[in-house]
């Protein structure tokens, strides 16, 4: 869903960057202790021809959300990170080959309407959040979308999603894509995130080149990670991805990039905890070859 308007500005400061461009300096705010992160796997997410069973998916959304939040409920658990009162941007990933499932987006919806929210203040949408006019006066976002390896960052992660709030994207494909944690001070995202999902159903851990895809680097994972830290998320993300290319190359093999902007989030930008030993890794459901 998109909507017209004109794009949403950077800060105001005579002397800045253009509007959307990565910091010169780090920003202020100090990394927590420590972040819990929440793994749900199922194997019965997926069918034997690879085809998504929504009802499977939706519950392993609720019981991880209920898990982080403490509650049995997964609407009472959902009001933790939501109120009625708030205006509510899913920051989806639309990329053609790994796209984010749709009734994963639209469980989602369905819980914030459950919370209270209107409907006509919830919006999901990934390349137009500049000109959605629900993006535009979002109080919360969510973001979601899948984990795969990038040419321009290493991997794709959530700390990446929200490079289309940038009015130029290519601004942040510098140096690895390091500084991708500047995103999240941008006026339109700073302070406003209330879940990240990294959805880990059939990740891409191999490509190369812009816009690579190749199915037989995918695999049938079956899982969803779930934080309020998107750095704690990307980084057991990345773990798994980095066991899996060990699994599938029979050696350490690097990333064509080095994913270098989930330390830097975390040592630059204080968004979380990239450090595995200060997160609180909790492991539900099916555990084969979890790789983690």
């Amino acid at each position: 869903m998109t909507g017209a308007g004109v794009a949403l500005a950077g800060r105001s400061d005579p002397g800045a960057r253009p509007a959307g461009s990565p910091p010169a300096a780090p920003a202020s705010g100090s990394v927590p202790a420590s972040s819990t992160v929440v793994l749900v796997r199922e194997a019965g997410v997926l069918d034997a021809n690879g085809r998504l069973v929504p009802e499977v998916l939706v519950s392993m959304l609720d019981r991880a959300v209920c898990e982080l939040a403490g509650q049995a409920d997964p609407v009472a658990a959902f009001k933790t990170f939501l109120k009625p009162t708030d205006t509510l941007g899913i920051k989806t990933n639309v990329w053609r080959f790994l796209a984010t499932p749709p009734p994963l987006e639209q469980a989602l919806r369905q819980r914030a309407i459950d919370c209270g929210i209107p409907a006509a203040k919830i919006a999901i949408d990934d390349r137009g959040v500049l000109e959605n006019p629900v993006f535009r006066s979002a109080t919360a976002l969510i973001n979601v979308r899948p984990m795969r390896t990038h040419h321009w960052s290493g991997v794709g992660s959530l700390l990446k999603n929200y490079i289309m709030f940038s009015p130029s994207p290519p601004d942040w494909h510098g140096d690895s894509c390091a500084d991708l944690g500047g995103l999240w001070k941008l006026p339109a995202c700073a302070g406003r995130t209330r879940l990240n999902v990294l959805v880990m159903l059939t990740p891409l851990y191999q490509s190369e080149g812009p816009h690579d895809f190749n199915a037989k680097y995918t695999w049938p994972y079956k899982g969803l990670i779930i934080s309020t830290d998107p750095v704690a998320a990307d980084a057991t993300g990345l773990r798994i991805l980095e066991a899996k290319r060990r699994a599938a190359f029979g050696t350490d093999q690097p990333f064509e990039v080095p994913p270098k902007h989930i330390r830097v989030a975390a040592e630059k930008f204080g968004l979380g905890v990239a450090d595995p030993a200060r997160i609180r890794l909790k492991k539900l459901g099916w555990a084969e070859e979890a790789l983690i």
